[in-house]
C-alpha cells in the first residue's frame, strides 16, 4: 500500500497527534445521524465500536530490504457503514467511514486507499489506514465484488446500466470523499489537518479522477500505474485475445513458455543497451528486436512438459501485442506493451498439453467488450473481425471517454489549490501500458510546462503492475515522499526505489536506486550496479 515504513509510520502515531474533542468519545448510531448528503436517500445507518479488530495489510517491513512481507495488525475502530441510493436511479451504495475509536490514536489526516479492478473499494480498504491513525473512507461503487460485471453494468440485454458506471467511476468517490470528511467533524469535533489519496491501477486512475475533478479535497494524491485512458487502454488489453484468435486460431496455440521465450530473447537482446546486465530493458524505444529473430526455434516447456517451435503466427502475434493495436485501415489506436513485459499476464493460455492450449483473455478487457461494448454477456467475440474490432475501439472512446476515460489533461484547478499529486509507472506493467501514462504526462506538460510543480511523473523501470518484478520498485516509499511535500514543503527530484541485486558486487539481495523526475531518464553512469550513485539522472 505504500505506507512508508512501519515502525516510522507507528511513531508518527504518537508524534503527530492532532487536538480533536477530549476522550472516551462514544461511537454510536446518535453521533451519526445527520451524515447525508442533498442528493442521496440513505436506506441505513450503521455504527459499530470494535476494539482489537485483527487485520492484515501490505506494509512494508523495517529492515533493509524494502520488500514488502503481510504483517498483522489490529485496530480499534468506530466503523460506520452507510447504505444509499440515488433517487431515481435504481442503484444502492455502501460507503464506509472508519475512525480511529480513541481521539488520542487520530494523527489528524484523512486517507482514502484506492480499489483496483472493477472494486471500487470496500470496508477491508479502511482498515489499514486507521490502523496507522488515519480516518479513512471507502464505497463499494454501486456493486458487490462478488456479482458478475453483467449484473451491475446491464439493467437489460442491450441496456447499459449508466447510473452504475457513474457511480463506480466516480460519483461514488467522491461522496465517499464528502461523507468521510463529514463524519471527522461529526466524531472528532475538528477537521483533519491534511487529506490523501493513495492508489494504484484503478485506484491510480480514481486518484487522476479526483485531480481532475475534485482536487480541492485533497492535500495531496499519489495515483500510481493509473488505469487512466480506460476507453482505449481495456480495450487495448483485448487485442492480444482478438489477434491470437484471428492469427492462431489454426496453428498451434502458444502455452506460456513460449511467451517467455521472446521475452528472454528480447531481453537478451536490449538487457545491456543501459550498460547493465540486470534482466530489465531499461531504454525499451531503443529496443530493436523483433519477435521474427526467433522463428523456428525450440523451446523446453515445463507446466505443460515438452518442446514447441516457435511459427511465424506465433511470432505475428507476439509483435502485434508489442506494436499495440492497429485499426483495419493500419492506423495507430493505442499503445502495446514493452518487450519484457510478461504477455502471459493479459493473455493467459489454459493447455492440456504443449501443442493444446486456449487463450484465455484477461478478464476485465473481456469484460469490457462484452459487456460495454456489445452489451450481451454471452457475446462469442470469436466471430470478431479486425473491421469490427476497430468499430468497437472508436464506439469504446465515443461512448464512454467522458464517464470513465479520466484523460482530461487539464488541470488548472489542481494547480490552483495547491494540491500536490505524484505518479509512477512500471515499464514492465502487464496490465496497462507504461506509454499510456507517458502520452497523458506530455499531454499536462503541453498545457503547462510548469506541472512539475505540482504534479509529478516517474517511471520504474523493470516493476510489474503496481509492485514487483527484477526493476526498481518505489512503491514502499512513495506515500512517505509524498507526504514529505506536502507537509515539510520537501520536493521530490527523485523517487527512492529497490530492486534485486545484480552480479557478483552484491553484499545484500537488493539494491536501490533513485527514480527520475520524467522527462528525465534513469541513467547508469558508475561502475557498481548495486551502488545507487551509479545512476543519474540525464
Amino acid at each position: 500500500m505504500g505506507f512508508g515504513k512501519v515502525k516510522a509510520a507507528l511513531l508518527s502515531l504518537n508524534l503527530i497527534v492532532g487536538t480533536p474533542a477530549s476522550n472516551p468519545l462514544s461511537c454510536t448510531k446518535d453521533i451519526f445521524a445527520s451524515l447525508t448528503l442533498d442528493a442521496i436517500h440513505v436506506a441505513s445507518l450503521n455504527v459499530t465500536a470494535a476494539s482489537g479488530l485483527p487485520i492484515s495489510g501490505y506494509l512494508s517491513t523495517d529492515d533493509d530490504t524494502g520488500r514488502r512481507r503481510q504483517m498483522p495488525l489490529t485496530v480499534d475502530i468506530c466503523l460506520v457503514t452507510l447504505t444509499y441510493t440515488h433517487p431515481g436511479t435504481g442503484d444502492n451504495v455502501h460507503t464506509y467511514i472508519g475512525l480511529p475509536l480513541d481521539a488520542e490514536n487520530w494523527n489528524s489526516r484523512f486517507l482514502m486507499d484506492g480499489g483496483g479492478g472493477w472494486v471500487a473499494g470496500g470496508q477491508e480498504q479502511v482498515l489499514t489506514p486507521v490502523g496507522l491513525g488515519y480516518v479513512s473512507s471507502s464505497t463499494d461503487g454501486g456493486h458487490n465484488a462478488s456479482v458478475t460485471t453483467a449484473e451491475w453494468g446491464l439493467k437489460a440485454p442491450g441496456k447499459t446500466n449508466w447510473p452504475a458506471l457513474e457511480d463506480f467511476a466516480s460519483r461514488a468517490l467522491h461522496e465517499a470523499a464528502l461523507l468521510g470528511k463529514m463524519a471527522i467533524k461529526l466524531y472528532y469535533k475538528s477537521e483533519p489537518r491534511y487529506s490523501y489519496w493513495n492508489g494504484c491501477s484503478t485506484g491510480g486512475r480514481q486518484g487522476h479522477m479526483m485531480a481532475q475533478n475534485y482536487p480541492e479535497l485533497f492535500d495531496g494524491i499519489v495515483g500510481a500505474a493509473p488505469a487512466i485512458n480506460w476507453d482505449k487502454f481495456i480495450t487495448a488489453e483485448f487485442w492480444g485475445a482478438f489477434m491470437a484468435n484471428i492469427l492462431v486460431r489454426t496453428d498451434v496455440q502458444p502455452p506460456s513458455c513460449v511467451f517467455s521465450a521472446f521475452r528472454d530473447a528480447a531481453i537478451k537482446a536490449c538487457d545491456l543497451l543501459d550498460g547493465v546486465k540486470d534482466n530489465i530493458i531499461a531504454l525499451p524505444g531503443q529496443c530493436h528486436f523483433r519477435a521474427s529473430s526467433i522463428i523456428g526455434e525450440t523451446v523446453d516447456c515445463i507446466e505443460p512438459n515438452g518442446k514447441i517451435t516457435i511459427t511465424k503466427k506465433m511470432s505475428d502475434l507476439v509483435q502485434a501485442m508489442w506494436d499495440g493495436p492497429r485499426s483495419a485501415e493500419g492506423k495507430f489506436e493505442w499503445y502495446g506493451f514493452h518487450q519484457d513485459t510478461n504477455l502471459s499476464a493479459i493473455l493467459s493460455p489454459s493447455c492440456t498439453s504443449v501443442d493444446s492450449c486456449t487463450m484465455v483473455p484477461f478478464s476485465i478487457a473481456d469484460d469490457w467488450v462484452k459487456v460495454f461494448l456489445e452489451r450481451n454477456a454471452n457475446f462469442d467475440t470469436e466471430t470478431l473481425t479486425l473491421q469490427d474490432y476497430t468499430r468497437l475501439f472508436h464506439q469504446s472512446v465515443d461512448q464512454y471517454a467522458s464517464i470513465i476515460g479520466t484523460e482530461n489533461p487539464d488541470l488548472t484547478k489542481l494547480k490552483r489549490v495547491g494540491t500536490k499529486m505524484i505518479t509512477w509507472h512500471g515499464m514492465q506493467d502487464q496490465l496497462i501500458m507504461t506509454n499510456g501514462t507517458v502520452d497523458y504526462y506530455n499531454r499536462v506538460m503541453s498545457g503547462d510546462p510548469d506541472v512539475a510543480d505540482y504534479y509529478r511523473f516517474f517511471l520504474a523501470p523493470g516493476v510489474q503492475h503496481c509492485h514487483s518484478g527484477a526493476g526498481f520498485d518505489p512503491s514502499a516509499t512513495t506515500f512517505d515522499v509524498l507526504r514529505s511535500w506536502v507537509e515539510n514543503g520537501t520536493v521530490p527530484e527523485t523517487l527512492k526505489a529497490t530492486a534485486a541485486a545484480v552480479g557478483s558486487s552484491n553484499t545484500s539481495s537488493t539494491r536501490t536506486g533513485n527514480l527520475c523526475l520524467y522527462p528525465k531518464v534513469f541513467t547508469y553512469t558508475g561502475d557498481d550496479p548495486n551502488e545507487a550513485s551509479s545512476f543519474s539522472c540525464v
